[in-house]
């Protein structure tokens, strides 16, 4: 039985996945699923192991290169409110792992809870926030989680406490499995202090990224105690063009996409910049950004 037979209703096909990221690039969706619940999606992810058909989370698509020839399978995004959904019981906020990040701070900042300001100007969801530890240097997501609800790759749902999900051999748990919702134990402060910090960090953390109207992203990880764009700076890449794609010259890290752009001349500006570092320095930087 085809996949539409059973989830139709949340089903379609060749749907374009340009709009769903920060750089408004690539190809379509074989099919895009957005469940209305977890046990939805529990379904779709067992009908799809057995069918053989490859899936993945698209979250806020901030460090997501889609391809121009599009993504086989099934992409899946949690934007319904089962899955986006912020509360808090005491000083523990729990939120779904399609929440945005925004959310989740100005949840935990209107009820007097503070930590999360930390991650203030960071764009994108929960989940996809956790899965590639997003942080600054006021701090990073991995040292405010206590919990995580996820969805293992039988559909089944498990609770992880934050010090099971890199131990043991299996190895990180985030890799494989969907985060639905996340649980932050969070200490009290009051609501004004708390702000404070946000506008403070919020300040610095814009003064470090391209314009709000550009389409851009970050494109790599942070060498161990080194600045990538520091070291991209040293290659004299910041401003360097591929067809539509530029070096930001307001942080050397992101790549922005200009009008006519393609995720061609994206992945060819940063094999240039990688290899243009490599060849300067002797650091070969490791991809932050996904590509499908």
């Amino acid at each position: 039985m085809p996949l539409h037979d059973e989830f139709g209703d949340i089903l379609r096909s060749q749907e374009p996945l340009a709009p769903y990221t920060h750089l408004r690039l690539g190809g379509p969706a074989q099919l895009l699923a957005q469940p209305r619940s977890i046990e939805e999606l529990s379904k779709l992810v067992q009908r799809c192991a057995r069918e053989g058909m490859p899936w993945r989370i698209l979250g806020g698509g901030c460090n997501i290169l889609v391809r121009d020839e599009g993504v086989r399978g099934v992409v899946i995004r949690l934007g319904e409110p089962a899955f986006t959904a912020v509360e808090n019981v005491g000083r523990t906020v729990k939120a779904g792992g399609g929440a945005t990040l925004a959310s989740l701070i100005s949840h935990a900042a209107r009820q007097g809870l503070a930590g999360t300001e930390a991650l203030i100007g960071i764009p994108g969801t929960v989940g996809g926030g956790l899965r590639v530890n997003a942080g600054s240097r006021y701090g990073a997501i991995d040292q405010l989680v206590s919990r995580v609800h996820l969805l293992d790759t039988r559909g089944q749902v498990q609770l992880y406490q934050r010090s099971e999900l890199t131990a043991g051999p299996q190895g990180n748990l985030l890799d494989d499995g969907i985060i639905l919702a996340v649980e932050f134990d969070l200490e009290p402060d009051e609501p004004e202090n708390i702000l404070k910090r946000m506008r403070r960090f919020w300040i610095h953390k814009k003064a470090q990224q391209p314009l709000s109207f550009q389409r851009a992203c970050r494109v790599f990880k942070e060498p161990r105690g080194l600045s990538a764009e520091q070291l991209i700076q040293e290659a004299e890449l910041k401003g360097t063009r591929v067809g539509g794609a530029e070096v930001s010259d307001r942080n050397a890290n992101y790549i922005v996409a200009h009008p006519g752009a393609t995720a061609r001349d994206v992945l060819r500006l940063i094999e240039l910049m990688r290899s243009r570092v490599h060849e300067r320095t002797g650091q070969l930087l490791q991809l932050e950004v996904t590509v499908w």
